[in-house]
């Protein structure tokens, strides 16, 4: 199901995050909003965000996003905020409790997975996630190259 301006499912994705399903065994995912400035908004709009480098942390009953790069506005002049400042990411206050369960045992992180549009909103897509060992890693680059294998063979037999 698609909507008139190209949206599929109602959201528009804006940037993700490959390297943490990379390196993370993401076992729960949680929509938060991210408490952003005029001008920030705009930046994540055009797609101008990384959260290659981000991490999220639970601290006083409340969530922040450290690490996410928002380019500043070319038009913002003084109302630009620092591109990598802490942000207040806005969620429920029994998820938030449940994911400080989950953090304090050993081996969890949570990661930013996704920003996308939702109904106008900028929302994240987070993700609780387990450390992988270095064969965890091989396994998935080989299944990786098993299934692209048979993807090609697939194209070839169907020409």
């Amino acid at each position: 199901m698609s909507n008139t301006n190209g949206t599929e499912g109602g959201h528009k994705l804006l940037v993700n995050n490959k390297k943490a399903y990379f390196d993370y065994f993401i076992e729960d995912k949680l929509e938060v909003g991210i408490e952003l400035f005029g001008t920030e908004v705009k930046s994540v709009r055009m797609g101008k965000c990384s959260i290659k480098e981000a991490y999220v942390d639970a601290r006083n009953g409340e969530l922040y996003i450290y690490g996410m790069n928002i380019t500043p506005y070319e038009k913002g002049n003084i109302f630009n905020k620092d591109p990598i400042r802490e942000r207040r990411l806005l969620a429920h206050k029994k998820e938030i409790m449940k994911l400080q369960g989950r953090l304090a045992q050993k081996g969890y992180t949570i990661l930013p997975l996704e920003v996308y549009l939702k109904r106008g909103k900028v929302k994240l897509l987070i993700g609780l996630g387990r450390g992988k060992k270095l064969y965890d890693k091989r396994d998935s680059i080989a299944k990786k190259d098993l299934k692209r294998e048979m993807e090609r063979d697939f194209k070839i037999r169907n020409l």
